[in-house]
């Protein structure tokens, strides 16, 4: 029998849908198990069938973790041991922890095509912005290397959270189909749907062209299920997507004429992003370091 502690009461919210759907009924004393403890007995029974691999990647198999795939997988023990399997096997070969700045190609025009905003939402969620108009001039593989640097960077920063810690603005304005290959899209949604997932809260594909019309229909069908219903299209120039914005968002932590922000001080500039950014690495580095890792 394991024992977990530290997912609830605060890592689950006690109308979460588990699988499950009897629970206590007082009037005819029959036993029950609550929410907390069916997902930290499923969270256990994961563990049960990844076996060996907890003790093998210890910090990576958190209990966090489990529960992440478990919201993704929809609750099924079997499915959540198998994309962690096959999520070990690959940050094995392609050791995702290990990639730092100075690995980055390319480092001021990629980081002005996608970067961690210095600004959380109203809920403390870390910020990725990706701008779709700048086409990039790197490899599709230096540039799958830097997405997943930044997903690595939101990972420890939601190390304590149990799932849709990232908000991802998407900005689309200026976009032309030559500045994204989809290649380039099929494979970031690839990475991140399988071996980041309930990492994303909220997408939001901000001030798409017509254009853009034809792209998302292809776009959409790599979707799952979840990450669809996390998508939003919000327009500058309609208020209710402005007020989507605000309730979203501090006005005054947003860059000014970027997202209906109005901060003079928060414009991109890529010695303090790449000073923030090395900080970063080197709590990662300490953070590996403390758990044995190599």
């Amino acid at each position: 029998m394991y024992l977990i502690i530290g997912l609830c009461p605060h890592m689950l919210d006690p109308t979460t849908d588990t699988g499950v759907t009897s629970y206590m009924d007082h009037s005819t004393h029959t036993v029950s198990l609550n929410p907390c403890f069916i997902a930290l007995s499923k969270v256990n029974e994961v563990r049960g069938l990844l076996g060996a691999l907890t003790e093998e990647m210890p910090s990576f198999l958190s209990d966090t973790t489990i529960y992440r795939f478990l919201l993704a997988r929809n609750w099924s023990t079997e499915q959540a041991a198998k994309g962690l399997k096959e999520t070990v096997k690959w940050r094995h070969e392609y050791r995702p922890e290990a990639i730092s700045w100075e690995d980055i190609a390319e480092k001021e025009d990629e980081a002005k095509r996608i970067h961690v905003a210095n600004c959380v939402d109203k809920n403390g969620r870390s910020v990725l912005i990706l701008n779709m108009s700048i086409k990039s001039k790197v490899s599709l593989k230096d540039q799958i290397k830097h997405m997943v640097y930044l997903l690595e960077h939101l990972v420890m920063s939601s190390a304590d959270e149990k799932d849709d810690y990232g908000v991802w603005i998407i900005d689309v304005r200026g976009w032309s189909i030559a500045s994204t290959p989809f290649s380039t899209t099929r494979e970031c949604l690839h990475i991140i749907q399988t071996y980041y997932p309930g990492l994303i809260a909220v997408a939001i594909i901000f001030d798409p062209p017509r254009i853009f019309e034809s792209f998302w229909k292809i776009t959409k069908s790599l979707l799952d299920a979840n990450m669809r219903d996390k998508v939003e299209f919000l327009y500058a120039s309609k208020p209710d997507s402005m007020k989507t914005m605000e309730e979203l968002f501090d006005k005054d932590t947003l860059e000014a004429s970027s997202f209906g922000g109005r901060s003079t001080s928060a414009t991109f500039d890529i010695n303090k992003y790449a000073e923030r950014m090395r900080g970063a690495d080197k709590m990662r580095g300490e953070s590996r370091n403390a758990n044995g890792c190599n």
